[in-house]
């Protein structure tokens, strides 16, 4: 079964860094696109970053692109995602996605698995 837990969600003041954690089953993360999303407070969920497990060469929408790197730790089954200069607008719920199997990783991509979330909030 594809298990996915977000951590390191919290409250950070504008400017600050965050780096959130998505421990993934062994089983995802041996064959997988993996993507980082969020939802702000009354907005459609957004895509912000993908990669695929073992992969170096990331994706990232231009929301994030400068801001935001995603990375991962394949000995641990664990996916980063490395958020700086955060600012208001970064507030919101961030989900770690998985979609197992081949093919393009970026956040187009429709992932069949989803984490419950952790909430980060940037205040002002």
């Amino acid at each position: 079964q594809v298990q996915l837990v977000e951590s390191g969600g919290g409250s950070v003041q504008a400017g600050g860094s965050r780096r959130l954690s998505c421990a993934a089953s062994s089983y995802t993360y041996s064959r997988s696109c993996m993507g980082w999303f969020r939802r702000a407070p009354g907005k459609e969920r957004e895509g912000g970053a993908a990669i695929y497990t073992g992969r170096i060469r990331p994706y990232y929408t231009d929301s994030v692109k400068g801001r935001f790197t995603i990375s991962q730790d394949t000995a641990k089954n664990t996916l980063y995602l490395e958020m700086t200069s955060l600012q208001p607008e970064d507030t919101g719920m961030y989900y770690c996605a998985a979609d197992v199997g081949l093919g393009y990783c970026d956040t187009a991509r429709v992932f069949a698995y989803w984490g419950q979330g952790t909430q980060v909030t940037v205040s002002s």
